[in-house]
């Protein structure tokens, strides 16, 4: 390495760890190395509707972002997905240091807080209805002591229909605004996990995950697979959410994760390695500790974006302009250059 005129990194963490490791074996560099980040090719850009060099004058990004609508529309039917459904989706080699286990345990416990919540709202409900109607009743009977008490004094007043009282109909509209479901319509958590029948994965690893769903039976019906597959266009455009639970020191950089981005999805990731580098907090996603330490918080950021379908778009929105301002071909192209050009100068 001391004869190494420059060293390239993907990310800051990757280019301290190889600093530290130089340090521990007394290895002098020659310069301070450089950092030139991966990039989203031009073949994922285009179908995404970014800009790239595939755009043609009939085939604009416009044209592209229509195209990739149709696209999603068509993949998560095939999916049997609906619009109230989140799709999240995390797309790996099925191991321990990508964190699915942590991933499954995550939803699980989203689903089960949604479930309590969802059961407590209903008691409420009911016991708001039940006032309702014991206050509608109280009033009819006050309604029929007035009218028998006229009766009695041969008085000619005609009371007014009860229906029509005006808080009575207070009462009675609440009740309906209630029952109506007048609010933002409720999404489903759907998980989508590859990548199956990778070469990468871990076999004991993938049967700890298969034990865990047959223990949670009811996660099962919000978990769908997809095989190793390099055709990921598709699946980024059915995506609403994009998790990178990767553990220990994280991910050196993580493609998937601007990859993602361009695609318009917020990122939920761990806070660690070049996935914090790329994901800033509350901008262009959530991030979350390492860790089983780190379920509880991811299970609170899927909730949050599950109920918040606008923030999704936002941080999906601002994640997109990222990658148009840093991660395109043309800006590690020029990178590049640059560093080839200092060596060449030094």
């Amino acid at each position: 390495l001391d004869r190494v005129k420059l060293l390239i990194f993907l990310s800051e963490v990757q280019s301290k760890q190889w600093l530290t490791w130089c340090e521990e074996d007394h290895v002098k560099l020659r310069s301070q190395p450089v950092i030139v980040p991966l990039s989203v090719n031009d073949e994922l850009a285009f179908v995404a509707g970014v800009s790239s060099s595939l755009n043609t004058p009939t085939l604009t990004q416009e044209t592209m972002k229509e195209k990739r609508q149709k696209l999603r529309e068509s993949v998560r039917t095939e999916f049997g997905l609906t619009d109230k459904d989140m799709l999240v989706m995390s797309l790996s080699s099925i191991n321990p240091g990508k964190g699915q286990l942590l991933l499954l345990e995550s939803v699980a416990l989203a689903l089960e807080r949604e479930q309590t919540q969802e059961q407590v709202a209903k008691r409420n409900q009911s016991k708001i209805i039940k006032n309702l109607n014991g206050i509608r009743k109280e009033k009819i009977s006050l309604s029929a002591r007035h009218r028998l008490r006229g009766s009695s004094r041969k008085m000619k007043i005609t009371s007014p229909a009860v229906d029509n009282h005006p808080s009575v109909l207070s009462a009675t509209g609440r009740r309906k605004l209630l029952l109506s479901g007048n609010v933002t319509q409720k999404q489903d958590l759907k998980l989508l996990l590859g990548s199956v029948g990778s070469k990468s994965n871990k076999v004991a690893y993938v049967k700890e995950m298969l034990s865990f769903l047959s223990n949670n039976g009811n996660l099962s019906n919000s978990v769908l697979w997809t095989p190793a597959t390099t055709r990921v266009a598709s699946l980024y455009s059915a995506a609403d959410v994009y998790v990178t639970n990767s553990q220990g020191v994280g991910e050196t950089f993580g493609r998937v994760t601007i990859e993602a981005m361009a695609y318009g999805l917020p990122v939920l990731g761990t806070d660690a390695g070049g996935t914090k580098e790329i994901v800033e907090h509350n901008v262009t996603g959530l991030l979350h500790p390492v860790g089983r330490a780190g379920n509880k918080v991811l299970a609170q950021n899927l909730l949050f974006l599950l109920r918040n379908p606008s923030t999704r778009l936002q941080l999906g929105s601002q994640g997109r302009e990222i990658v148009e301002k840093m991660y395109m071909k043309q800006h590690m192209y020029k990178r590049f250059v640059d560093v080839l050009v200092k060596c060449m100068r030094h």
